[in-house]
């Protein structure tokens, strides 16, 4: 059963999570998330606009796509694709790799300096494991961990880039 977003606005922060914890753990790390991008942006540690961010951390979650696929996933035309492309090239986060198969064929490709950016949240990551490590028994955690591969691999289909 939904709620609607009037209910919702209603609601304790408590009260959401006991509704729906998987959302507010979603939201948890998303807020942290972007905090950590505005302080990098803000500090100028961080040369990129958010539009940017999404669009070279999708780039990076499909595995070396070509610019077609990158701007199909999102739903955007191929030269709008192109142009947040070459401007991820020119900053430095992205490059294009040559096809060995297909000489016509450029596959998109992170850079180093995209890294030294992402391990802002697989930092945070490693910190809540470490968390969850010490407050989880071993079969607890290794059970967290079987959950949470179900729920990738089998309960979010939408996100598959195919």
């Amino acid at each position: 059963m939904s709620t609607s977003s009037e209910e919702l606005s209603k609601l304790t922060a408590e009260q959401r999570l006991e509704k729906n914890p998987l959302s507010e753990l979603y939201a948890k790390f998303r807020v942290h998330y972007y905090r950590e991008v505005f302080q990098r942006i803000n500090a100028r540690e961080l040369s990129l606009t958010t539009t940017e961010v999404y669009c070279v951390e999708i780039i990076h979650s499909l595995g070396k796509p070509t610019i077609q696929e990158f701007a199909n996933y999102i739903g955007i035309s191929s030269p709008n694709a192109t142009y947040k492309v070459n401007s991820l090239i020119k900053k430095g986060y992205l490059q294009k790799v040559q096809s060995d198969t297909d000489k016509r064929e450029f596959y998109l490709d992170v850079t180093d300096k995209f890294y030294k950016y992402y391990n802002i949240n697989e930092k945070y990551l490693e910190i809540v494991e470490d968390r969850l490590k010490e407050e989880l028994s071993k079969e607890e955690f290794n059970m967290f961990n079987d959950i949470l591969k179900k729920i990738y691999y089998e309960m979010m289909p939408e996100t598959d880039p195919d």
